[in-house]
């Protein structure tokens, strides 16, 4: 199971602790439990399924006619449906506690069964790629059922070069359970394992409790949250390494027999993206660092009356900041109000969340890290998790994943085929959302203070999405380079680690021994190569989306429904054309970055 990933939230150390009543997921929309009939009933149907499909249509693709070619494909649809609720179920039982060994068993269980029922399926892709081109145009044209399916078979097509043999593609699909998958395992289970001395604290505090302690207004906790970090991650840094080297030399073995050009062209491939696109991208946030990283963290170091910054003072609050709880019930209304406003639509489709246990909030031991929205299958709902600790900084994650889950219940009409949205543009409901609950709160600012609190926490949250997330894609891509030419230490990793942090950061900054190792937590580099980019993608998107929007362009709302709606059947070519955006024009993602620039421009004119 896949689940999509976002910025990492900041947590604490107890669910509720005045923040009101967090909620909790019901998996039941999923299976009433995991020893429900409904489970091994489908269970059941999914091994003869994949069984009769195989026996039915492998070495035969060529020859069905449009009608039975459109039959194929709904039946492996609905074993897709099928496959994908038994595996969100056990995958969000494990990330509700991942220390747990019973939910741990049930989801690798669940796992190794359906590998096994599923490789009989493999010859689809494999056969079907090797249909002629003007043989599925003609079926195609013939049939508007089996046509509205030519988004996904373009993409499956577009691994035509790369695939391999039949029987290396069943070996491969065999593999899956020991190989990254196994790896991605012992990373989550080392993470959550993970327990941090921070001096001036009386109990031993989690990952994400320590990553909280870098956004504490006293200076003291933030350092020693640091190095308590650096001291945890220094001592297990060997395993980190290992599990990084192992990776990508497996993803270099198998990028080599698939012939692809570069690391990263898998990744755009899935994205459905042009690599000169997520170039272009690349190139314009590198070259805006100056004007967006560096000149915003020195404003920030002489707010905080320092000559230079640390890294614990990177996301720090600002000195005018009040520090503020906001309990669950205010950052409900916060968010929906905001939805709301947009269209009643959204907060319609959001309230549900809130209301049917879609949501999982509070912080509990052996919690997975961070937030994300899980689309589970078009036939269910997304669940959403969140860490919530009631910082202003939660209350936009809440934003955030809302976001997803908005998108993910209004692609669900396209199918579970068709409703898959490529990485590049499924971030763009969740920072849209995000942005239109900034907007609400900073038109109801009442005080220049609360004003310029707001501005500088969306600046940081921007440069966390866009700047950040770029360095980064460009540390992946000196480690994956650098694989290729033989095994790495741990020495030569945070190297280059510091070689983007430096360039990205600016020269505002002093870096502490121990942050080279900092990489080592970041979840993305290890189950989901070259994923991050997505985010400055999204970024840039929406900043152009919402310049629009602002500027009274016709019938936006309508426009922005249909494009989520539209979930994976277009290329984003075609999303953006109605709003008149072009994201392969390389004068597009400046637009998206003048936004950030121009928060600074205004919070630099706020100065005294």
């Amino acid at each position: 199971m896949t689940l999509p990933l976002s910025r990492p939230v900041f947590d604490a150390n107890a669910n509720g602790g005045g923040l009101g009543n967090l909620p909790d997921w019901d998996l039941r929309d999923l299976y009433p439990a995991t020893d429900a009939p409904e489970f091994a009933r489908d269970m059941e149907w999914l091994e003869k399924a994949c069984a009769d499909f195989a026996a039915r249509y492998e070495g035969k693709l060529a020859s069905l006619d449009a009608a039975a070619l459109l039959e194929c494909v709904l039946t492996y649809e609905q074993i897709d449906v099928v496959a994908g609720r038994i595996m969100s179920f056990a995958g969000l039982r494990y990330y509700q506690n991942t220390m747990d060994s019973d939910r741990a068993k049930f989801m690798a269980d669940a796992q190794d069964r359906i590998t096994t029922f599923t490789t009989p399926l493999v010859f689809f892709s494999l056969e079907f790629n090797r249909l002629e081109d003007d043989h599925l145009s003609r079926l195609t044209a013939t049939n508007a059922d089996l046509a509205r399916y030519n988004p996904v078979f373009a993409r499956m097509r577009a691994m035509r070069p790369h695939q391999l043999s039949d029987e290396l593609e069943k070996f491969l699909h065999d593999n899956s359970v020991v190989g990254a998958s196994a790896w991605n395992k012992l990373f989550d289970e080392t993470m959550a394992g993970l327990m941090f001395k921070v001096a001036g604290e009386e109990e031993e505090l989690n990952l994400e409790a320590t990553l909280n302690l870098l956004t504490d207004t006293d200076r003291a906790k933030r350092e020693a949250a640091a190095r308590a970090l650096a001291e945890v991650f220094d001592k297990h840094i060997k395993l980190f390494a290992r599990v990084h080297n192992t990776l990508a030399k497996e993803k270099e073995v198998e990028d080599r027999w698939r012939k692809m050009p570069t690391p990263q062209t898998g990744r755009h491939l899935s994205n459905h993206v042009e690599p000169e696109v997520v170039e272009a991208l690349r190139n314009a946030v590198v070259a805006a660092y100056p004007k967006l990283s560096h000149r915003y963290y020195r404003l920030k170091a002489k707010w905080m009356g320092l000559e230079r910054l640390q890294i614990w003072d990177r996301n720090a609050p600002l000195p005018i900041e009040t520090p503020k709880t906001v309990d669950w019930d205010s950052a409900t209304r916060m968010v929906l109000d905001a939805y709301g406003a947009f269209d009643p639509r959204m907060a319609d489709l959001a309230k549900p969340f809130f209301e049917r246990g879609w949501i999982d909030a509070g912080v509990k031991p052996g919690k997975a890290p961070g937030a994300f929205a899980h689309p589970t299958v078009t036939a269910v709902h997304p669940y959403v998790m969140l860490n919530y600790l009631g910082k202003p900084r939660d209350v936009m994650t809440l934003a955030h994943e809302l976001g997803h889950g908005v998108h993910q219940v209004l692609a669900a009409g396209q199918g579970e085929l068709l409703s898959s949205t490529p990485l590049t543009l499924a971030e763009t409901a969740s920072v849209f959302g995000e942005m239109l609950t900034f907007r609400r709160l900073l038109d109801g600012a009442k005080t220049k203070a609360e004003r310029k609190t707001l501005l500088a926490g969306k600046v940081e949250d921007m440069i966390n999405t866009v700047v950040r997330q770029i360095a980064f894609y460009d540390f992946e891509c000196k480690l994956h380079a650098a694989r290729r030419e033989g095994e790495l230490t741990p020495d030569d990793i945070n190297a280059l680690w510091m070689s983007v942090q430096a360039q990205s950061l600016g020269d505002a900054f002093d870096f502490m021994d121990g942050y080279e190792t900092f990489w080592a937590y970041i979840p993305h580099f290890v189950h989901s190569p070259f994923y991050v980019y997505a985010y400055a993608f999204g970024d840039g998107l929406v900043n152009a989306l919402y310049a629009a929007y602002a500027d009274g362009l016709p019938e936006f709302q309508e426009k922005y429904f249909e494009m989520l709606k539209a979930g994976g059947s277009k290329h984003h070519k075609d999303l953006l054309a109605p709003f008149g955006l072009d994201a392969s024009d390389p004068t597009f993602w400046d637009k998206g970055l003048s936004m950030i620039a121009g928060f600074i421009d205004e919070l630099e004119a706020m100065e005294d």
